[in-house]
Protein backbone atom coordinates (compact mmCIF):
# COMPACT_ATOMS: atom_id res chain seq x y z
CA UNK A 1 0.00 0.00 0.00
CA UNK A 2 1.27 3.43 -0.91
CA UNK A 3 0.91 6.44 1.35
CA UNK A 4 1.09 10.33 0.18
CA UNK A 5 0.12 13.60 2.17
CA UNK A 6 -0.98 16.30 0.64
CA UNK A 7 -1.05 19.96 2.83
CA UNK A 8 -3.56 22.34 1.98
CA UNK A 9 -1.83 25.83 2.55
CA UNK A 10 -3.45 29.57 2.80
CA UNK A 11 -7.12 27.59 2.64
CA UNK A 12 -10.05 28.01 4.58
CA UNK A 13 -10.83 24.31 5.60
CA UNK A 14 -14.37 24.92 5.94
CA UNK A 15 -15.00 26.11 2.38
CA UNK A 16 -12.10 23.41 0.83
CA UNK A 17 -13.69 20.70 3.28
CA UNK A 18 -17.13 21.29 3.03
CA UNK A 19 -19.05 20.67 6.21
CA UNK A 20 -18.27 17.40 8.20
CA UNK A 21 -15.78 16.80 5.53
CA UNK A 22 -18.73 16.25 2.64
CA UNK A 23 -16.44 17.11 -0.32
CA UNK A 24 -14.16 14.80 0.97
CA UNK A 25 -16.40 12.04 1.85
CA UNK A 26 -17.93 12.68 -1.70
CA UNK A 27 -14.54 11.97 -3.47
CA UNK A 28 -13.09 8.82 -1.09
CA UNK A 29 -16.45 7.24 -2.19
CA UNK A 30 -15.74 7.46 -5.63
CA UNK A 31 -12.47 5.35 -4.68
CA UNK A 32 -13.46 2.62 -2.36
CA UNK A 33 -10.59 0.59 -2.69
CA UNK A 34 -8.37 3.69 -1.20
CA UNK A 35 -8.50 5.60 2.16
CA UNK A 36 -8.82 9.26 2.00
CA UNK A 37 -8.24 11.06 5.45
CA UNK A 38 -8.57 14.80 6.67
CA UNK A 39 -7.08 15.87 9.84
CA UNK A 40 -6.20 19.28 10.62
CA UNK A 41 -5.37 21.12 7.08
CA UNK A 42 -3.45 17.44 5.98
CA UNK A 43 -5.01 15.36 3.66
CA UNK A 44 -3.75 11.55 3.76
CA UNK A 45 -4.36 8.95 0.80
CA UNK A 46 -3.45 5.64 1.14
CA UNK A 47 -4.09 2.94 -1.54
CA UNK A 48 -2.83 1.52 -4.75
CA UNK A 49 -0.28 3.13 -7.18
CA UNK A 50 -2.93 4.43 -10.24
CA UNK A 51 -5.47 5.05 -8.07
CA UNK A 52 -3.61 7.32 -5.72
CA UNK A 53 -1.97 9.58 -8.43
CA UNK A 54 -5.76 9.88 -9.92
CA UNK A 55 -7.12 11.07 -6.20
CA UNK A 56 -3.92 13.01 -6.22
CA UNK A 57 -4.47 14.73 -9.44
CA UNK A 58 -7.99 15.42 -8.37
CA UNK A 59 -7.50 16.59 -5.15
CA UNK A 60 -4.65 19.10 -6.76
CA UNK A 61 -7.31 20.94 -9.49
CA UNK A 62 -9.44 21.01 -6.55
CA UNK A 63 -6.69 22.83 -4.99
CA UNK A 64 -6.88 25.46 -7.83
CA UNK A 65 -10.56 25.56 -8.39
CA UNK A 66 -10.64 26.96 -4.50
CA UNK A 67 -7.53 29.67 -5.16
CA UNK A 68 -9.80 30.73 -8.21
CA UNK A 69 -13.92 30.41 -7.12
CA UNK A 70 -12.83 30.74 -3.12
CA UNK A 71 -14.91 27.52 -2.36
CA UNK A 72 -15.14 23.63 -2.99
CA UNK A 73 -18.69 22.47 -3.37
CA UNK A 74 -21.04 19.11 -4.19
CA UNK A 75 -21.05 20.38 -8.05
CA UNK A 76 -17.41 21.28 -8.11
CA UNK A 77 -16.47 17.61 -6.67
CA UNK A 78 -18.71 15.81 -9.28
CA UNK A 79 -17.01 17.81 -12.38
CA UNK A 80 -13.58 16.54 -11.25
CA UNK A 81 -15.07 13.06 -11.06
CA UNK A 82 -17.00 13.38 -14.15
CA UNK A 83 -15.48 12.38 -17.31
CA UNK A 84 -18.59 14.91 -18.36
CA UNK A 85 -16.90 18.46 -19.90
CA UNK A 86 -20.18 20.14 -20.06
CA UNK A 87 -20.85 19.32 -16.08
CA UNK A 88 -22.11 22.84 -14.87
CA UNK A 89 -18.85 24.52 -12.99
CA UNK A 90 -20.14 26.50 -9.63
CA UNK A 91 -19.61 30.37 -11.87
CA UNK A 92 -20.47 30.28 -15.19
CA UNK A 93 -18.98 33.75 -16.49
CA UNK A 94 -20.38 35.05 -20.05
CA UNK A 95 -19.61 38.49 -19.43
CA UNK A 96 -16.10 40.25 -20.64
CA UNK A 97 -16.41 42.70 -18.01
CA UNK A 98 -15.87 40.51 -15.23
CA UNK A 99 -12.89 41.64 -13.05
CA UNK A 100 -12.02 38.82 -10.52
CA UNK A 101 -14.36 35.97 -8.69
CA UNK A 102 -14.82 36.81 -5.13
CA UNK A 103 -13.66 34.87 -2.33
CA UNK A 104 -16.98 33.20 -2.05
CA UNK A 105 -17.25 32.88 -5.67
CA UNK A 106 -19.14 36.00 -6.63
CA UNK A 107 -18.78 38.11 -9.53
CA UNK A 108 -17.07 41.56 -9.16
CA UNK A 109 -17.30 43.17 -12.25
CA UNK A 110 -18.27 47.52 -13.40
CA UNK A 111 -21.23 48.01 -12.87
CA UNK A 112 -21.63 51.72 -14.11
CA UNK A 113 -20.35 53.00 -18.11
CA UNK A 114 -17.93 55.35 -15.70
CA UNK A 115 -16.56 52.18 -13.86
CA UNK A 116 -15.92 49.89 -17.06
CA UNK A 117 -14.52 53.35 -18.19
CA UNK A 118 -12.35 53.31 -15.22
CA UNK A 119 -11.38 49.38 -15.93
CA UNK A 120 -10.24 50.08 -19.49
CA UNK A 121 -8.28 53.11 -18.72
CA UNK A 122 -6.28 51.15 -15.98
CA UNK A 123 -5.69 48.89 -18.62
CA UNK A 124 -4.39 50.97 -20.45
CA UNK A 125 -2.39 53.15 -18.90
CA UNK A 126 0.04 53.22 -16.05
CA UNK A 127 -1.00 55.87 -13.75
CA UNK A 128 -4.91 56.65 -13.39
CA UNK A 129 -6.43 59.48 -11.40
CA UNK A 130 -10.23 58.35 -10.23
CA UNK A 131 -12.24 60.93 -9.57
CA UNK A 132 -15.99 61.29 -7.90
CA UNK A 133 -18.22 61.01 -4.83
CA UNK A 134 -18.64 58.57 -1.99
CA UNK A 135 -20.30 55.82 -3.13
CA UNK A 136 -19.18 55.38 -6.42
CA UNK A 137 -16.95 52.28 -6.47
CA UNK A 138 -13.65 54.25 -6.73
CA UNK A 139 -11.55 52.07 -3.78
CA UNK A 140 -13.50 49.16 -4.78
CA UNK A 141 -12.70 49.00 -9.01
CA UNK A 142 -9.13 50.04 -7.66
CA UNK A 143 -8.85 47.40 -4.99
CA UNK A 144 -10.38 44.72 -7.86
CA UNK A 145 -7.76 45.51 -10.67
CA UNK A 146 -5.21 45.40 -8.29
CA UNK A 147 -6.11 41.47 -7.18
CA UNK A 148 -6.33 41.03 -10.93
CA UNK A 149 -3.23 41.72 -11.65
CA UNK A 150 -1.64 39.68 -8.70
CA UNK A 151 -3.81 36.78 -9.43
CA UNK A 152 -2.70 36.95 -13.33
CA UNK A 153 0.72 37.57 -12.04
CA UNK A 154 1.22 40.61 -13.95
CA UNK A 155 2.98 42.32 -10.65
CA UNK A 156 4.29 40.17 -7.62
CA UNK A 157 2.59 42.76 -4.84
CA UNK A 158 -0.13 45.16 -3.80
CA UNK A 159 0.75 48.25 -2.15
CA UNK A 160 -2.52 50.25 -0.82
CA UNK A 161 -1.79 53.46 0.94
CA UNK A 162 -4.05 56.53 1.96
CA UNK A 163 -3.03 60.35 4.11
CA UNK A 164 -4.22 59.87 7.25
CA UNK A 165 -5.78 63.12 7.96
CA UNK A 166 -7.36 64.12 11.53
CA UNK A 167 -10.76 64.97 10.38
CA UNK A 168 -12.25 66.46 13.82
CA UNK A 169 -10.34 63.58 15.76
CA UNK A 170 -6.88 63.14 17.36
CA UNK A 171 -4.87 60.45 16.96
CA UNK A 172 -3.03 60.89 19.77
CA UNK A 173 -6.01 60.35 21.64
CA UNK A 174 -7.07 56.97 20.39
CA UNK A 175 -5.88 53.83 22.09
CA UNK A 176 -3.73 51.17 20.81
CA UNK A 177 -0.24 51.40 18.66
CA UNK A 178 0.25 53.36 15.54
CA UNK A 179 -1.11 50.20 13.43
CA UNK A 180 -4.45 50.45 15.88
CA UNK A 181 -5.03 53.86 15.34
CA UNK A 182 -4.91 53.83 11.63
CA UNK A 183 -6.36 50.68 10.69
CA UNK A 184 -9.91 51.88 11.50
CA UNK A 185 -8.70 54.66 8.89
CA UNK A 186 -8.33 51.96 6.04
CA UNK A 187 -11.00 49.83 7.08
CA UNK A 188 -12.87 50.34 3.39
CA UNK A 189 -9.42 48.60 2.10
CA UNK A 190 -9.67 45.43 3.93
CA UNK A 191 -13.45 44.75 3.43
CA UNK A 192 -12.82 45.30 -0.16
CA UNK A 193 -9.75 42.77 0.01
CA UNK A 194 -11.54 39.80 2.08
CA UNK A 195 -14.28 40.32 -0.95
CA UNK A 196 -11.92 38.99 -2.71
CA UNK A 197 -9.65 36.96 -1.58
CA UNK A 198 -10.58 34.21 0.93
CA UNK A 199 -8.99 35.41 5.10
CA UNK A 200 -6.18 32.66 5.44
CA UNK A 201 -4.81 33.61 2.10
CA UNK A 202 -5.61 37.45 2.70
CA UNK A 203 -3.59 36.85 5.96
CA UNK A 204 -0.12 34.96 4.01
CA UNK A 205 -0.23 37.35 1.61
CA UNK A 206 0.24 40.67 4.46
CA UNK A 207 2.42 38.32 6.46
CA UNK A 208 4.72 37.55 3.90
CA UNK A 209 4.58 41.58 2.17
CA UNK A 210 2.88 40.64 -0.62
CA UNK A 211 0.03 42.93 0.24
CA UNK A 212 1.07 46.39 2.03
CA UNK A 213 -1.42 48.26 3.76
CA UNK A 214 0.05 51.37 5.20
CA UNK A 215 -0.18 55.26 5.70
CA UNK A 216 1.29 57.55 3.11
CA UNK A 217 3.95 58.62 5.23
CA UNK A 218 5.71 54.89 4.88
CA UNK A 219 6.34 55.48 1.39
CA UNK A 220 8.92 58.06 1.32
CA UNK A 221 12.35 56.93 0.61
CA UNK A 222 11.38 53.69 -1.19
CA UNK A 223 10.90 52.38 -4.85
CA UNK A 224 7.95 50.43 -5.50
CA UNK A 225 8.76 47.79 -8.46
CA UNK A 226 6.91 44.95 -10.12
CA UNK A 227 3.64 46.17 -7.87
CA UNK A 228 -0.16 47.38 -8.40
CA UNK A 229 0.23 50.59 -6.66
CA UNK A 230 -3.33 52.61 -4.79
CA UNK A 231 -3.44 55.47 -2.92
CA UNK A 232 -6.77 56.31 -1.63
CA UNK A 233 -8.28 59.69 -0.55
CA UNK A 234 -5.65 61.68 -2.19
CA UNK A 235 -7.78 64.92 -2.01
CA UNK A 236 -6.41 64.95 1.48
CA UNK A 237 -2.81 64.68 0.44
CA UNK A 238 -0.13 67.99 -0.08
CA UNK A 239 1.21 68.85 -3.20
CA UNK A 240 4.62 67.78 -1.33
CA UNK A 241 2.91 64.63 -0.56
CA UNK A 242 1.51 63.89 -3.82
CA UNK A 243 4.90 64.46 -5.81
CA UNK A 244 6.17 62.17 -3.27
CA UNK A 245 3.92 59.42 -4.13
CA UNK A 246 4.22 59.68 -7.56
CA UNK A 247 7.52 59.41 -7.65
CA UNK A 248 7.92 56.40 -5.99
CA UNK A 249 6.84 54.34 -9.29
CA UNK A 250 8.99 51.88 -10.08
CA UNK A 251 9.45 49.59 -13.57
CA UNK A 252 6.57 47.53 -14.26
CA UNK A 253 4.71 49.54 -11.68
CA UNK A 254 0.88 50.18 -12.20
CA UNK A 255 -0.60 53.58 -10.32
CA UNK A 256 -4.24 54.67 -9.04
CA UNK A 257 -4.98 57.88 -7.43
CA UNK A 258 -8.00 58.47 -5.87
CA UNK A 259 -9.86 61.07 -4.26
CA UNK A 260 -13.57 62.97 -3.95
CA UNK A 261 -12.82 66.60 -4.27
CA UNK A 262 -15.64 67.71 -2.17
CA UNK A 263 -14.66 65.82 0.93
CA UNK A 264 -10.98 67.66 1.13
CA UNK A 265 -10.23 67.78 5.33
CA UNK A 266 -6.85 69.76 4.78
CA UNK A 267 -6.70 73.12 6.67
CA UNK A 268 -8.35 75.42 5.29
CA UNK A 269 -5.20 77.85 4.00
CA UNK A 270 -3.57 73.89 2.53
CA UNK A 271 -4.18 73.57 -1.13
CA UNK A 272 -4.95 69.66 -2.55
CA UNK A 273 -1.92 67.69 -3.89
CA UNK A 274 -4.66 66.02 -5.90
CA UNK A 275 -5.74 68.79 -7.33
CA UNK A 276 -2.38 70.14 -7.86
CA UNK A 277 -1.61 66.80 -9.64
CA UNK A 278 -4.30 67.10 -11.74
CA UNK A 279 -3.38 70.18 -13.63
CA UNK A 280 0.16 69.77 -13.97
CA UNK A 281 0.39 66.03 -15.36
CA UNK A 282 -2.92 66.81 -17.78
CA UNK A 283 -2.06 65.74 -21.27
CA UNK A 284 1.12 63.50 -20.15
CA UNK A 285 0.82 60.41 -22.21
CA UNK A 286 0.42 57.19 -20.01
CA UNK A 287 -1.74 59.05 -17.29
CA UNK A 288 -5.59 59.18 -17.57
CA UNK A 289 -8.24 60.26 -15.33
CA UNK A 290 -11.66 59.21 -15.03
CA UNK A 291 -14.59 61.28 -13.45
CA UNK A 292 -17.18 59.45 -11.60
CA UNK A 293 -20.46 60.97 -10.99
CA UNK A 294 -23.55 60.82 -8.60
CA UNK A 295 -25.20 58.06 -11.88
CA UNK A 296 -22.36 55.78 -10.55
CA UNK A 297 -23.34 55.53 -6.89
CA UNK A 298 -23.88 51.96 -5.55
CA UNK A 299 -24.88 52.40 -2.50
CA UNK A 300 -28.19 52.96 -0.63
CA UNK A 301 -30.68 55.16 -3.12
CA UNK A 302 -30.95 58.33 -0.79
CA UNK A 303 -27.03 58.39 -1.67
CA UNK A 304 -26.99 59.49 -4.86
CA UNK A 305 -29.64 61.84 -4.19
CA UNK A 306 -27.25 63.11 -0.99
CA UNK A 307 -24.60 63.20 -3.56
CA UNK A 308 -26.70 65.52 -5.93
CA UNK A 309 -28.09 67.71 -3.05
CA UNK A 310 -23.96 68.85 -1.89
CA UNK A 311 -23.04 68.85 -5.34
CA UNK A 312 -25.49 71.29 -6.09
CA UNK A 313 -24.45 73.62 -2.60
CA UNK A 314 -20.71 73.56 -3.80
CA UNK A 315 -21.91 74.79 -7.13
CA UNK A 316 -23.90 77.35 -5.36
CA UNK A 317 -20.88 78.15 -3.42
CA UNK A 318 -18.51 78.13 -6.35
CA UNK A 319 -20.75 80.74 -7.86
CA UNK A 320 -20.88 83.14 -5.08
CA UNK A 321 -17.45 83.09 -5.01
CA UNK A 322 -16.77 83.52 -8.95
CA UNK A 323 -19.73 86.48 -8.78
CA UNK A 324 -17.61 88.03 -5.60
CA UNK A 325 -14.36 87.71 -7.45
CA UNK A 326 -15.72 89.17 -10.40
CA UNK A 327 -17.53 92.17 -8.73
CA UNK A 328 -13.83 92.93 -6.93
CA UNK A 329 -11.91 92.83 -9.55
CA UNK A 330 -14.59 95.34 -11.08
CA UNK A 331 -14.55 97.78 -7.86
CA UNK A 332 -10.53 97.62 -8.38
CA UNK A 333 -10.71 99.10 -11.61
CA UNK A 334 -12.92 101.62 -10.63
CA UNK A 335 -10.74 102.36 -7.55
CA UNK A 336 -7.26 102.72 -9.84
CA UNK A 337 -9.55 104.99 -12.15
CA UNK A 338 -10.89 107.33 -9.80
CA UNK A 339 -7.30 107.70 -8.14
CA UNK A 340 -6.57 108.41 -11.57
CA UNK A 341 -9.13 111.46 -12.17
CA UNK A 342 -7.85 112.50 -9.13
CA UNK A 343 -4.85 112.64 -9.97
CA UNK A 344 -4.96 114.06 -13.12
Amino acid sequence: MVEKVITLENISLIDFLGTENQNIKQLAAAFPSSKIISRGNEIKIQGQTPEITKIHEILSSLIDHYHKFGKITHNSVNRYLSPDPFLEEDVIVTSPDVIVYGSKGGIIKAKTPNQKKLVDAVEKNDLVFALGPAGTGKTYISVAMAVRALKNKEVKKIIISRPVVEAGESLGFLPGDMKEKVDPYLRPIYDALEDMIPVEKLKYYQENKIIEIAPLAYMRGRTLNNAFVLLDEAQNTTPAQMKMFLTRMGPNAKVMVNGDWSQIDLPRNQRSGLMEALTILRGVKGIASVEMTADDVVRHRLVKDIVNAYTKLEEEKRAKRDAQAEEDEKQGINNRRARHNTTV
